[in-house]
């Protein structure tokens, strides 16, 4: 089995930063790509941020220029450092991975979520 567990959510006001952390433990053989996606009520589970094992980062066009997601390999561990943070960023931030537990074998495994709100 694998684990996914966020932590670094909390209350921010607005323009403030946080910095999200999501580390992964258990059977693992290797992670591929490891990201955050954010769902706000009401609305469906959007991507935010991922990045693959060289390093190659992608982002959506909600965190561009203020987030940076980083990996630290040899720690199963991502970051998202979040900068200028505004109210429309508020939703709970999940960290997904897409892990092999052996060679050939590999899914997509989910953390629970840590609420970020932005407010004054």
């Amino acid at each position: 089995q694998v684990q996914l567990v966020e932590s670094g959510g909390g209350l921010v006001q607005p323009g403030g930063s946080l910095r999200l952390s999501c580390v992964a433990s258990g059977s693992i053989f290797s992670i591929y790509y490891m990201g955050w996606y954010r769902q706000a009520p009401g609305k469906e589970r959007a991507l935010v941020a991922r990045i693959n094992n060289g390093g190659t980062t992608y982002y959506a066009d909600s965190g561009k220029g203020r987030f940076t997601i980083s990996r630290d390999n040899a720690k199963n561990t991502v970051y998202l450092q979040m900068n200028m943070l505004k109210p429309e960023d508020t939703a709970v931030y999940y960290c997904k991975a897409l892990v092999s537990v052996m060679a050939g074998i590999s899914r997509d495994y989910w953390g629970q979520g840590t609420q970020v709100t932005v407010s004054s």
